[in-house]
């Protein structure tokens, strides 16, 4: 059975679409699946081992990266086709059963919801990571031990708006790893993509060297993923790699000011999230802005570091604390 999966060019999106991976997996095991995404995603279908091929799109204009993928799979007979991008190329190629986004969702459904609901599953499977040997071997050289707790904390993201002050993680960081912390004297990872280095790197030089991990803008973003599953928690920002802390099954809380939770926060119940307390458009009012891309700092100052250490203590208590035990022993 060959299926054709057109998914998201967005690391994020990407991750959040690997539910219905998970699903070929578990209903179609013998199935051959080719991928469609973007470039940065191309690392996390990889190693799937239902995944026979990914097919990383380049954005080309004039949308002639649509034109390459049709070129790519015309000769090919689809027995499925899966498009949760509402793209052309679905309803050009030859397939069987075809199942095509509409081109809006019910945003009152998360994303995990949302894209389940393209291939009319009652129950919408979660996202997973899965990981090549080499990305394993690679995540061993940053954390050897996993029985030893590592706080991973993701503090950058792709808009300056998304983004916590780093003196604010700083803080969160020294009080989770202090001495009567959740996780004391705990080595912290640091992670983030390329051209995130400032940011990153300010807040991993305020954590004694010893402790230190520094895993910033070095790896592909499924390497990143498989470092991040070997943590024992992780706190960042609404970003590609808050959710794939989420799909490693990592205890996960989640940073939001100008963003949307019921669609986007980290999906399962090892995770969680903690908000400012306006919305989207009381923050972009009180920053002057009409408009998200005229946002030129952060707007995430009404979320204190009291109230992201409450969450991420009880949500330790909850679930990390447990976790974490039961690996050590």
């Amino acid at each position: 059975m060959k299926i054709l999966y057109i998914t998201s060019n967005r690391l994020g999106d990407a991750v959040l679409s690997t539910g219905l991976v998970r699903h070929f997996e578990e209903t179609y095991p013998d199935a051959e699946v080719t991928v469609a995404c973007g470039g940065l995603a191309e690392s996390i279908f990889a190693p799937a081992p239902v995944v026979t091929r990914v097919i990383p799109m380049k954005k080309r204009s004039w949308s002639r990266h649509w034109l390459d993928l049709w070129r790519d799979c015309r000769s090919t007979r689809w027995d499925m086709i899966v498009d949760i991008r509402n793209s052309a190329v679905s309803r050009l190629l030859r397939g069987g059963k075809k199942y095509i986004f509409s081109g809006k969702g019910d945003d009152r459904l998360h994303k995990v919801e949302q894209m389940a609901a393209v291939m009319r599953l009652d129950t919408p499977p979660a996202p997973k990571l899965w990981f090549s040997p080499e990305q394993i071997k690679t995540a061993q050289q940053y954390i050897a031990d996993e029985a030893m707790p590592v706080l991973g904390i993701g503090p950058a993201a792709n808009w300056v708006g998304k983004i916590w002050q780093t003196d604010r993680f700083t803080e969160l960081v020294r009080r989770l790893t202090a001495k009567d912390g959740i996780l004391p004297d705990a080595p912290v990872a640091v992670f983030a993509a390329p051209g995130e280095e400032e940011i990153a790197y300010k807040l991993l030089e305020t954590v004694p060297e010893a402790r230190r991990i520094d895993v910033i803008a070095k790896l592909d973003p499924g390497t990143a993923a498989a470092v991040i599953a070997r943590c024992a928690f992780f706190v960042g920002n609404d970003s590609g790699l808050m959710h794939c802390a989420a799909a490693a099954d990592v205890p996960s809380v989640g940073l939001f000011g100008h963003g949307f939770p019921a669609q986007y926060r980290p999906w399962g119940n090892h995770c969680t999230y903690v908000r400012t307390p306006e919305d989207p458009a009381a923050l972009l009012k009180a920053a002057g802005v009409d408009h998200p891309s005229l946002v030129t700092h952060s707007l995430m100052d009404s979320l204190s570091v009291d109230m992201v250490e409450e969450a991420v203590i009880e949500h330790w208590r909850r679930t990390a604390g447990a976790a974490a035990k039961k690996k050590a022993g």
